[in-house]
Parts: structure tokens; sequence; C-alpha cells
């Protein structure tokens, strides 16, 4: 009986969308977060009479087929990469990008691999170094001297300090930014971090500012993007779902059940 698997797919279509919620409930603090999105398509269609086929010899044909779907199946886990609110927190070397543009900050990862992330939360190394909070060194490199007072990152970028005591503003360095063509094809590895793929294309470097770039807005962390009331909205969905293909599977076992017990 088709209903029985039929219901089953249906089940574990449900149970993966529930998944995704709960990781996008589960990251609702975690800074730069993006929520996420189980996209389903249905499977195979059996046949037993295609629309078009003729249906008598005076070359009339059927108007409409006989298919019978077999089922879903989840196709992609979609990042939704709509901006998060930015949050005030005082500390200059918070850095939140705007939602004027697009883009990542580049960090360096293991094998000096460069990644990419929207956590601006970052701290400075034993050497005065931009870090991330897990010590990933913030590309380009930016060192910030220890006699260095009232860092100051503009919007584009721009990274000035007063050194000493000359009172006078000194350029640190330049941060850029990274863009891709498809940032849904970027591969989540935790920790807040990214690493490019096939399908998001090679990275395109630039400034904050620039046109398709994100400003800098320095002293503010992007929220996450998770919106709960959408959230459980969608749990409850995916749940009513899940009861009815269950309730499929029992009435399909019923009828199964019912052919059984009048068998001589």
């Amino acid at each position: 009986m088709r209903a029985l698997s039929i219901a089953a797919t249906g089940m574990a279509a449900q149970q993966t969308n529930v998944e995704v919620i709960a990781n996008n409930v589960a990251n609702i603090n975690t800074t730069g977060f993006k929520r996420a999105r189980a996209e389903f398509s249905d499977l195979l269609y059996q046949t037993d009479r295609a629309a078009g086929t003729l249906a008598r010899d005076d070359d009339s044909v059927v108007p409409e087929g006989n298919q019978v779907g077999l089922g879903v199946r989840t196709v992609a886990i979609r990042h939704l990469s709509m901006q998060g609110a930015l949050a005030p927190t005082g500390n200059k070397l918070d850095l939140a990008l705007s939602s004027g543009g697009s883009g990542w900050f580049q960090v360096q990862g293991e094998n000096n691999e460069i990644l990419y992330t929207r956590d601006g939360a970052f701290n400075k190394d034993p050497n005065g170094r931009l870090v991330t909070l897990d010590g990933n060194l913030v590309i380009p490199n930016i060192t910030i001297p220890a006699t260095a007072t009232d860092v100051q990152i503009n919007t584009a970028g721009q990274v000035y300090a007063i050194i000493g005591a000359t009172g006078q503003q000194q350029l640190l360095g330049q941060l850029s930014l990274a863009n891709f063509a498809n940032e849904t094809g970027l591969d989540a590895l935790g920790g807040n971090l990214f690493r490019e793929t096939q399908a998001s294309g090679d990275a395109i470097i630039g400034n904050p500012g620039d046109p398709g770039f994100a400003t800098i807005q320095q002293g503010y962390l992007e929220s996450s993007n998770v919106d709960p009331v959408k959230e459980i909205t969608e749990l409850i969905g995916a749940q009513r779902a899940y009861e009815m293909n269950s309730k499929v599977i029992t009435a399909a076992d019923d009828m199964y059940s019912t052919i059984t017990k009048n068998m001589p």
C-alpha cells in the first residue's frame, strides 16, 4: 500500500523541518546568526495513464492523466541572509555590518585558510592583533599598539588610534569585506564561520561602503535574525503536518487490517 511509504516520507520531512526550527530557536541570541528554512520537493510520480495519450481509434486524446505522487524529500536547508537588528554594546572593538549592502568579515582559519563571518565581536591578542573571540586573526591584519588610545573605526573600515602623547590620530589599517554571488552556497562550519564553495563562487573583496558592500558600525553587534513568533508559528505548522502524516499511516494500516481480516 503506497500510502504507508508516502506518509513516511512526509513524517521524515517534517522531522527535518522541526530540527531546523529547533536550531534557529537555539541560536536566537547568537551574534550574526542567520535563520534557516527547510525546502522540500515532491518525489517521482507513478503514472498509470499519461495525459495526451490516445483514447480511441478516432485520434481523441485523454485530457487528464492518472498520476500518483510518491511523497516528499528535503532538497535544501536555506540560510536566509536578512539583516539582523544592530545592538549597541559600547565596546569599540565590536563591529556590525549595516543593512546598506552585503559583506562578510574575513578571518584566518587553520592552515591559513580564509574563512568568513558576520560576527564582529573582536578583541586583541597578546600582540595587539585584531582577533575573533575564538582567536582567529582578522584579515587584513590590524595591530593596535599597547600605547594606543581612543581607537576609532569609521564606516569605511579605516582604523585610527591616538598613539602615545601626541594627541593626533594615526591610521593603523584598512578593513575589507568579502561578498559572494550566492551567499546561501557558503559552507557553515560552526563557530559563526563559513567557507566558500563552488556554489557560493569566489569571494569578491572590497572596502566597506563600496557599491554593494555594507558599511561598518563601531560599537554595535548584529543580532540574530531569528523571529521567535515566526519560529513558534512554523513549529506548530510542522507539528500538525507530522500528526497528519501519522494519521495517514494509521488509516492505511486500518484499511490493510480490514483487507487481511476478510481474506479467506
